[in-house]
């Protein structure tokens, strides 16, 4: 009888010290799993940003359309000033300026055009993926969107906004810590999940990671 006691006592330590491991065990893994895909989550975010910023620079205008979006890196080609030579200490004191020693030939500066796939990201970046949220086995696209803003001053101010939920950036992951950091973000008034820009304030273009 003691022995089947014994028994039972040790099975009980034993299950108990798993639910101990597991009750600190989980939320560990749970945020270095989180941290992995927030990291790659928020690169993805910032080279839309940086499309985006692109794109508005050339068309004065953001846009909320993954395939303008895409076709526009793709396709498109961006200004950019060639520089060659300087004014020297010498052509300073002479008076000569930057437009003078221009059209004497004396300095170079003229704008070309090169293609904003090779400036932004270079020629081997896969830019159809931009829009997918880079979490494996899982096949979603960031929400974006884009419009215009008019600040109390009445100034119209173009804005956009791209962002993937949690729910879906953390999917696969332990359900009920998701839930938990879901509550806690809206507790807190913050978005659940990552974003950049906004549509319904000029932020900067700003994420909120930063």
């Amino acid at each position: 009888m003691k022995t089947v006691i014994q028994i039972v006592l040790i099975v009980a330590a034993i299950i108990l010290a798993y639910l101990i491991y597991q009750s600190v065990e989980r939320p560990i893994l749970f945020e270095k799993a989180k941290d992995e895909r927030y990291d790659a989550t928020v690169q993805r975010l910032k080279d839309i940003r940086k499309a985006q910023l692109a794109f508005k620079d050339v068309n004065g205008r953001f846009t909320g359309d993954w395939d303008t979006l895409i076709t526009f890196v793709k396709q498109d080609s961006l200004p950019l000033v060639r520089k060659i030579g300087m004014l020297t200490d010498s052509m300073i004191e002479a008076g000569v300026t930057e437009e003078v020693a221009i059209k004497k030939g004396l300095i170079i500066r003229d704008t070309i055009k090169v293609g904003v796939l090779d400036t932004l990201f270079g020629r081997s970046y896969p830019i159809e993926d931009i829009k997918m949220i880079p979490v494996q086995d899982t096949v979603a696209e960031f929400h974006l969107g884009a419009t215009v803003l008019t600040t109390g001053s009445g100034i119209k101010v173009p804005v956009f906004e791209a962002k993937a939920h949690n729910n879906t950036i953390l999917k696969n992951l332990d359900k009920q810590l998701v839930i938990n950091l879901n509550d806690q973000r809206r507790t807190n008034d913050k978005y659940p999940g990552l974003k950049v820009g906004s549509l319904t304030e000029t932020n900067n273009n700003a994420g909120n990671w930063e």
